[in-house]
């Protein structure tokens, strides 16, 4: 039966004509939570510290001192479902690290924005300020989170992408019991906070969004390795407490969910703006001598032209997304990967570094990013901002 519509969900006949039952079982999925990752993190905050330093001990199996609500979360992902095919996660892996520096493009300037553009999605990261305030520490975490997942290994038990996985769910669960308990989340406006929507809408910007924008600047993947990347992100979807009947399997799949989100989504608000404009602002904020500024004014009139190319002009305009001109910098950039993909494509030697390649940059992008203050995923203990 059709459900009722929220405020926040537009275009339904249009949607429904076009993606059918999809519509009704995404728009249901607005009010569901994370009741596992919640009752875990409502424990915690009776703790000092929110209970951290026991987090990182049971996620290395010391239990014991761990609040029921806590061992009953992890119980939940001791075992994986029956389905994950780890060869194939290991071949989406292997596409994210071979992508590398264009794969970096791809999260900072399609995938965060797509993510922003979403008026109300956008509302619990507009009020815990971390983006507006800490553009280039968020940004960093943000890496360091996408590729410890992408790890080859990284999601198996105690590795660190599983860690930090988990970490990130009951981060999730945190800023949820924040924003209710201050009293003026607009539930009528906006739904449920950090629902089962949203953040199925956040495994795709990282998949299915991601795929396109690898694409978009030239490079080269076969239908066999998009829909191994998105099993990489179903099992990473599951384990991050997204409901597994929500999660596609197939490329073709997640890109019609992934276009129903976006078609009953509505149109970016202001806070979409601000945040894209935080995010495009960033190498500013790290800028303090001349010479630095100068770097950092000609890195943002390329990224801004990027931008523009991986989002399409109308999702750029929207967005208010700056014309940079002449816009020389994209189509000299795409052909550079677009020649260095199908000479990795003729020659298998060169997967292989291309694959290490990929894992270097990362590593560098997370070490300028986060310096010397490693990222610990800990739950906030406050919003910077409360709504209203």
């Amino acid at each position: 039966m059709p459900v009722a519509i929220p405020a926040r969900v537009h275009n339904v006949d249009a949607a429904r004509s076009q993606f059918g039952a999809r519509v009704d079982r995404l728009i249901a999925a607005l009010e569901r939570q994370d009741p596992l990752a919640d009752a875990a993190a409502a424990a915690l905050s009776e703790l000092p510290a929110g209970g951290h330093a026991l987090v990182d001990a049971a996620l290395l199996g010391a239990t014991e001192d761990a609040p029921p609500a806590l061992r009953e979360l992890l119980a939940s992902v001791a075992e994986f479902p029956r389905w994950v095919d780890w060869t194939r996660v290991e071949r989406g892996c292997h596409l994210f690290l071979r992508a590398g520096f264009a794969g970096g493009l791809v999260l900072g300037l399609r995938s965060l924005p797509y993510g922003y553009a979403a008026p109300a999605g956008n509302k619990p990261l507009v009020f815990s300020g971390r983006l507006a305030e800490r553009a280039p520490r968020r940004l960093a975490e943000t890496a360091r989170f996408v590729a410890a997942v992408s790890e080859p290994g990284g999601l198996r038990r105690r590795d660190a992408g599983f860690a930090i996985t988990l970490k990130v769910r009951l981060m999730h669960a945190q800023v949820r019991r924040l924003l209710l308990a201050s009293g003026r989340w607009d539930a009528a406006a906006w739904s449920a906070p950090i629902n089962q929507h949203d953040m199925l809408a956040t495994i795709f910007l990282f998949s299915q969004v991601f795929l396109d924008g690898l694409r978009l600047l030239g490079l080269r993947v076969d239908r066999a390795e998009g829909d191994d990347f998105i099993h990489l992100w179903r099992v990473i979807g599951w384990l991050i407490g997204v409901d597994d009947d929500l999660l596609p399997d197939d490329e073709a799949t997640a890109r019609a969910a992934s276009e129903t989100i976006y078609l009953t989504q509505g149109p970016p608000d202001a806070d979409a703006r601000a945040l894209v404009a935080a995010l495009l602002g960033a190498p500013a904020q790290t800028a303090h001598t001349p010479a630095q500024q100068r770097r950092a004014r000609a890195r943002m009139r390329i990224t801004r032209q990027l931008c523009r190319h991986l989002l399409g002009n109308p999702l750029a305009d929207a967005l208010a997304v700056p014309h940079e001109r002449p816009a020389l910098a994209t189509p000299i950039l795409v052909r550079t990967l677009t020649g260095l993909d199908r000479a990795r494509a003729r020659l298998p030697a060169l997967e292989r570094l291309a694959a290490q390649a990929g894992r270097r940059y990362w590593d560098g992008v997370i070490a300028l990013g986060l310096g010397d203050q490693p990222a610990d995923f800990a739950p906030p203990t406050r919003l910077a901002r409360l709504p209203g």
